[in-house]
């Protein structure tokens, strides 16, 4: 039963990272890329809007983190 619940319990801590946003062409933090924020506060979002690598209209969200990089936290792509 313990060995039940401690799979379990890593299941959850682990879905976060499997479920992640993943960047595509045209966002910040694409191939890699660190952004370093100098004035915004932790906990802030802010937005990006941008075309897709299909021509879609892409509408980023992201997060700055207590070390003031940017993490992607959803995206909505919208037809031409």
């Amino acid at each position: 039963m313990k060995i039940a619940i401690a799979a379990a319990i890593a299941t959850l801590a682990a879905a976060p990272a499997a479920f992640a946003l993943q960047p595509i062409p045209g966002s910040i933090t694409y191939n890699g890329h660190q952004v370093q924020l100098e004035k915004a506060p932790a906990g802030s979002n802010f937005y990006r809007d941008f075309f897709g690598p299909n021509g879609e209209h892409v509408h980023e969200t992201y997060q700055v983190n207590a070390d003031r990089s940017a993490s992607l936290v959803s995206r909505v792509s919208f037809d031409r």
